[in-house]
C-alpha cells in the first residue's frame, strides 16, 4: 500500500474494476474522496471503494444519514480502526453486511422462548425499513471471536445495518464479495466522546490525512439528512435479544433498549408493541439520547471585518465674548409735596 495521504478528488474515479489506479511516483493511491459529485451513488466510485477496502483499506462512508468507518474484520483491520478513532485495541466494536445476511450473523436456536424467533424478525424487518438500526443477539458460530462479547452468559455479536434504502448497501456488496467474507467491520466517523459525523468535509478533516484510509460520500449530506426524519444522525439505536428484561407493564416480554441513539425510545416502543413486545431501558440508555454533532461555518461565509477609518475631528469654534452687564438703574428718590 502506498504512503500518499487522502485528497479530494473532484470527478467520479475512472478506469479499471480489477486494478487499483495509481498515484505519483507509480504506488497505490489507496486515498481521497471517491467520486467527488456523484459519490456513494456512483457505481464506479463504489467499485473503488470495495477494492481498496479489499486490499486493506478503511472506508468512510455515507451510512444512512451520517458517515462510518468500514474495514475487513480480520483482527489486524479492528485493531487499526479502533486506533484511528481512538478506541483501545481491544474494543469490541459493531459489525455490519448486507441486509439479507443480517439474520444469518445470529445463532436462533439459542433464542429462549419468550422471545419468538419470527416476531423478533419481523420487528427486525420494520425496524430496517425505517433506516438505520442495531441489533445485539447470540453469535453465529463462525463469527470472529474479536467481534463478539459475553453478555449475560451468552455469546452476543452486535449488528448496525443502514437500512433497506441506503445507497451504502452497494458498496458493503461489493465490500463483502470483494473480501470473501459476510461480515465486516464498523465504527462510528468521529472520536471517542463525540457525535458521529454526517458531512463529509468533518470526515475528511478529521481522518482524510491518514495513510489509506478512503472518504466514499453522500452525493448530498442534507438531503441523506432529510430521508431520514425519524432518525437523528448519532450512533444508531441498539436493541439486544439474547435475554428477555422480565415483562413490561403490557404483560409482553420486554426487550433491552441497550443504547439510545438515533430512532427515539418512545417510536421503538411503538413498533415493538406492534410485534409483541415490550421495551426496558438499560441504565447505559436512560440518560437519553446524543447530540447531533454542530460545524462551524464555513470561513467563506464569515463576512469580512471592515476597517472603520477614524472619524475627522471637527475644529472648535472660538468662543464669543460674552456682553457686559448692564448696570443696574439708580434709584430715584421720592418728591415731596
Amino acid at each position: 500500500m502506498g504512503d500518499e495521504r487522502a485528497v479530494l478528488v473532484k470527478e467520479p474515479v475512472k478506469g479499471s474494476a480489477e486494478e487499483p489506479a495509481e498515484g505519483p511516483g507509480g504506488e497505490i493511491d489507496m486515498g481521497g474522496v471517491a467520486g467527488g459529485e456523484s459519490g456513494l451513488r456512483c457505481s464506479d466510485s463504489a467499485l473503488r471503494a470495495a477494492r481498496d477496502l479489499g486490499a486493506g483499506c478503511v472506508v468512510a462512508h455515507g451510512f444512512a444519514n451520517r458517515y462510518a468507518l468500514a474495514s475487513r474484520a480480520d483482527l489486524v483491520d479492528v485493531g487499526r480502526v479502533n486506533r484511528l478513532t481512538g478506541r483501545p485495541d481491544g474494543h469490541v466494536g459493531s459489525v455490519t453486511t448486507v441486509p439479507s445476511a443480517i439474520p444469518g450473523l445470529f445463532d436462533w436456536t439459542l433464542l429462549p422462548a419468550e422471545l419468538p424467533r419470527r416476531q423478533v424478525r419481523s420487528l427486525m424487518e420494520e425496524l430496517y425499513e425505517l433506516g438505520p438500526f442495531g441489533f445485539r443477539g447470540p453469535a453465529a458460530g463462525w463469527v470472529p471471536r474479536h467481534l463478539t462479547c459475553v453478555r449475560d452468559g451468552v455469546t452476543t455479536v452486535r449488528v448496525v445495518g443502514p437500512g433497506r434504502a441506503c445507497p451504502s448497501n452497494a458498496f458493503l456488496g461489493a465490500a463483502l464479495e470483494r473480501t470473501g467474507a459476510d461480515l465486516l467491520f464498523l465504527a462510528a466517523a468521529n472520536r471517542p466522546h463525540e457525535s458521529p459525523h454526517w458531512r463529509a468535509d468533518g470526515v475528511v478533516a478529521d481522518f482524510g490525512h491518514e495513510s489509506g484510509v478512503r472518504v466514499l460520500p453522500h452525493p448530498d449530506d442534507l438531503a441523506a439528512r432529510r430521508r431520514y426524519p425519524h432518525h437523528e444522525p448519532v450512533p444508531t439505536s441498539v436493541v439486544s435479544f439474547h435475554r428477555p428484561a422480565g415483562r413490561g407493564r403490557s404483560g409482553l416480554p420486554a426487550l433491552t433498549l441497550e443504547r439510545h441513539g438515533s430512532l427515539s425510545a418512545d417510536h421503538i416502543r411503538s413498533v415493538a408493541a406492534n410485534h409483541g413486545f415490550a421495551l426496558a431501558v438499560a441504565p447505559q440508555a436512560a440518560g437519553g439520547r446524543a447530540v447531533a454533532r454542530a460545524y462551524a461555518p464555513p470561513v467563506a461565509s464569515v463576512p469580512p471585518v471592515v476597517s472603520v477609518p477614524p472619524v475627522p475631528s471637527v475644529p472648535s469654534v472660538p468662543s464669543v465674548p460674552s456682553t457686559p452687564a448692564v448696570p443696574a438703574a439708580a434709584s430715584v428718590p421720592a418728591v415731596r409735596r
